[in-house]
């Protein structure tokens, strides 16, 4: 089930199963106008990372953006974050362009993002602690209040994330890695983000865990219609995932950055010939050297 916020492009585009141009989301949530990064080298010519991306993504799309290694991935995620800015060219959401980070984009790293010396609940709770009340501000008494407030949503996504109340005091490192992952998505997802951006997010995982980790955030998708742009190597994942896969690569020569080579839509879930048949094509095209399967988690319906 396709969230009710997905755009009519978005739409046709999985009906569609078929490359779209970029241009073919009026009404965009994220829009890549051409895109150029080039990084300075000591004594070298300028490293070209991406070469003329231009994409559209509608509100409440499910992308996969999947590559081998070094071809961008992560780049392309910070440059949405506006982590970073391009060489050239422009990112912009719900039609402004990106010039700092902000709420609207929430974050999820491969490697957790969570404070050490903080609890469970201090990690979910500190974004909405910084925006709303202050490092400093948090001994006035209204704010106080609304520190509680804070405390009451923090536990019901412990709980959405599977996990306990009892968890909320725990550090970090008391965490399994999967549980370390599940409040950091609690982390992002309290803030309200329209758009939820997650780099290789599951890949240090356990194949259990990670398959887990995938329906999750398959359901929170379809629950909340957020505009999702997941990162991953792993072809499986990203056409199991998404409504739409991205895979970037570099078609001439060798430095001359990274393009879209593909932008196909994922079929119906359930159809297992086409969906196989579109991983072998993104395999095909994006891997030259072929794929090794063994991290990847059982093929089942998520």
């Amino acid at each position: 089930m396709v969230p009710g916020s997905i755009g009519v492009a978005a739409a046709q585009l999985a009906m569609s199963g078929s490359k779209v141009a970029a241009s073919s989301a009026p009404n965009a949530m994220i829009r890549i106008q051409n895109i150029h990064v080039e990084y300075g080298q000591a004594g070298k010519g300028a490293k070209k990372v991406l070469n003329g991306i231009s994409l559209d993504i509608a509100p409440g799309e499910f992308i996969s953006v999947v590559g081998q290694t070094g071809c961008g991935k992560s780049t392309l995620l910070r440059l949405v974050l506006a982590e970073e800015m391009p060489s050239s060219g422009q990112v912009l959401v719900e039609g402004s362009p990106r010039t700092q980070p902000d709420p609207r984009c929430g974050y999820v790293p491969q490697k957790y993002s969570l404070f050490p010396d903080r609890t469970v609940l201090q990690n979910i709770t500190f974004g909405l602690d910084v925006t709303e009340i202050g490092l400093l501000g948090g001994l006035i008494p209204s704010r106080r209040a609304r520190r509680r407030e804070f405390r009451s949503e923090a536990i019901a996504y412990l709980r959405r994330m599977g996990l306990h109340e009892s968890d909320a005091g725990k550090y970090p490192h008391q965490l399994s890695g999967g549980m370390q992952q599940r409040v950091a998505i609690a982390q992002a997802l309290i803030m309200r983000p329209r758009i939820l951006l997650m780099d290789e997010a599951f890949s240090a995982l356990d194949p259990g865990t990670r398959l887990g980790m995938q329906r999750l955030i398959k359901t929170l998708w379809r629950e909340t219609g957020t505009t999702i742009l997941f990162v991953t190597h792993n072809p499986r994942e990203a056409v199991t995932l998404a409504t739409r896969v991205i895979a970037l690569g570099r078609p001439g020569a060798s430095d001359g950055g990274a393009e879209v080579i593909l932008d196909l839509a994922v079929p119906a879930t359930g159809d297992e010939d086409r969906i196989s048949s579109l991983i072998r094509r993104i395999e095909q095209t994006t891997f030259l050297h072929g794929m090794k399967h063994d991290d990847e988690p059982e093929s089942e319906e998520v």
